[in-house]
């Protein structure tokens, strides 16, 4: 009896320590951010390398190379259409699969969009999907490893914000005192706070590989981003940075397709 007891408190110990871990994480960002000057959207932003017009579209690669997120997340939305309940899912977790999908699904045309025009205005298309997509992962993530009711509980409001922090960016721009720190934390904070989850929590089901997997083809999408022109000279000119970062991501979501196929609930989880 004591012994159990005592389990019982470790347990209740452990998970205060791992959700204060995830709360300072989450307010050191938040606080770094707002000790930060407001960040306006840097012009050079939208002069990318690879300029070329092929086939009467202007920066053909950087258009065309969106074409793997619209297959990607058609992919996942048909197979939820088929199997509304996953066997590599959580039933509570549907409409965060669902909304992840769908954000891939018009990233590839919001991408398109902006990338035949470069602005800022064309822009918003770009990032609006997106952040619909990063906050359904984060959703999907806190869900399967900490509580499903959590995850399905907070999509809607991170959604929210995602989408709010885009409206704020791009009304900043538009009054000239443009302010991008609200869409860093929507992008990245998830980001640090991904790995650290998987770490410190089991998930309910088996396969957390395809997880980290998907976290590493951002990361390094993000670095081909970053490196636009040195890819595009390393390549010889055949493909900038920023096409293969488009290739990259869309190939990372496939991970989360292939988790919903190929993975099983954990039999020791009986929540």
């Amino acid at each position: 009896m004591c012994d159990r007891a005592g389990d019982g408190v470790r347990d209740m110990l452990t998970q205060r320590f791992q959700l204060a871990v995830l709360a300072g994480i989450a307010v050191l960002a938040v606080v770094a951010a707002l000790l930060l000057p407001p960040i306006p959207q840097d012009p050079a932003y939208h002069a990318f390398v690879d300029q070329r017009t092929l086939m009467g579209v202007p920066h053909f690669w950087n258009v065309a190379s969106n074409l793997p997120f619209v297959l990607a997340g058609l992919l996942g939305l048909v197979l939820l259409g088929r199997q509304p309940a996953p066997q590599g899912g959580l039933p509570d977790l549907y409409p965060a699969y669902l909304v992840f999908f769908l954000g891939v699904f018009l990233t590839g045309f919001g991408s398109a969009w902006y990338h035949l025009s470069p602005t800022n205005e064309s822009l918003v298309w770009d990032r609006l999907p997106m952040t619909l997509a990063f906050m359904a992962f984060f959703s999907m993530v806190l869900g399967e490893h900490l509580s499903p009711g959590l995850g399905r509980r907070l999509l809607w409001p991170l959604l929210l914000v995602g989408v709010l922090s885009i409206v704020y960016w791009h009304v900043t721009e538009s009054a000239g005192r443009g302010d991008l720190r609200p869409y860093g934390l929507v992008q990245f904070l998830p980001l640090l706070l991904v790995p650290v989850i998987l770490l410190m929590y089991r998930s309910r089901l088996d396969g957390v590989f395809y997880l980290w997997a998907m976290v590493a083809a951002y990361v390094v999408s993000k670095l081909a981003e970053y490196y636009d022109a040195g890819v595009y000279t390393m390549t010889g000119g055949i493909m900038s940075g920023h096409s293969v970062k488009h290739v990259i991501a869309a190939a990372g979501t496939l991970f989360i397709f292939l988790a919903l196929l190929k993975r099983r609930r954990l039999s020791t989880d009986k929540r």
